[in-house]
């Protein structure tokens, strides 16, 4: 359950084709807001907006910091648009192996031993495995060891057709939930490692319905939230996903964490994992 080594850190590079201006006007739009709108946000006027995007005006450090906040920009792309009006990077990315973050470590790892013996993880802003409680290895019991080579990525295990794929009864609707939640991420971040990743696990293949089961109503059980039916030794686990992240990050490193804690959805799942405990 020891957190693997992030990767190590890259220094932000702003696009050579590109300035602060393109870029700010790109953000703005995929957020639908307007000059005006931005502006009053900002404290700041239409035509300084315009003035900033058509490039005839050079934004300050603090204005570009505003202007990314009021944008919703990750803190990955604010460090990009810096760069790109010709300033130093604001927000460090410390690798989650840093002496710095050993109490950051320790804290999701008690979290996540805490939630045994239901499954939790954590993962990077690509899916990558960071950590993981027996909850989770119970699940990947039988996964082929091809696929258990690190760096895990959760998408990967879940939707490969030799991984969890197989087991999950009702693939399809998760299959879609998981890829609506990928393509909701990487409009907010414009990830190019993450639309590769989506490109990737969107081509693996379906396997045809499976008339006992698959898809079928979540009758009888009255489900709050769409539920992972996903086989285990003979039985059908039900969980409900929940995703957490850190509130306000000042690192790049820690703004891309998050930690995936899976609910049991019915008695039936709660009586057999705390079996596994007594």
């Amino acid at each position: 359950m020891t957190i693997v080594p992030s990767r190590t850190a890259v220094p932000p590079t702003a696009p050579a084709d590109k300035g602060v201006g393109p870029l700010l006007r790109g953000w703005r739009e995929q957020r639908r807001v307007s000059q005006l709108e931005l502006a009053l946000r900002a404290g700041s006027s239409a035509r300084h907006i315009s003035f900033i995007e058509t490039g005839r005006s050079r934004p300050s450090e603090e204005m570009v910091l505003r202007l990314a906040e009021h944008l919703d920009v990750p803190v990955r792309e604010r460090n990009a648009l810096l760069l790109a009006a010709g300033y130093a990077p604001h927000y460090p990315e410390t690798p989650l192996d840093d002496p710095s973050m050993d109490a950051l470590r320790e804290g999701m790892e008690r979290l996540i031993q805490g939630y045994e013996p239901y499954p939790a993880l954590v993962v990077d802003a690509t899916y990558n495995v960071l950590a993981a409680n027996r909850g989770i290895a119970m699940l990947l019991d039988g996964i082929p060891e091809k696929l258990l080579v690190p760096p895990l990525n959760a998408m990967r295990l879940t939707l490969h057709p030799e991984g969890l794929a197989p087991r999950i009864r009702n693939l399809r609707v998760w299959r879609d939930h998981l890829l609506a939640q990928m393509d909701r991420q990487i409009a907010l971040r414009r990830s190019e490692p993450l639309r590769a990743l989506y490109e990737e696990v969107a081509a693996f293949p379906v396997p045809d319905p499976d008339p006992a089961g698959d898809d079928e109503p979540f009758a009888p059980v009255a489900y709050f939230a769409l539920p992972m039916q996903i086989e285990h030794e003979g039985r059908v686990l039900s969980f409900i996903s929940s995703i957490s992240t850190f509130n306000t990050p000042m690192d790049v490193t820690v703004a891309e964490l998050a930690i995936e804690t899976f609910l049991p959805a019915d008695p039936a799942t709660v009586k057999y994992l705390r079996s596994l405990v007594s």
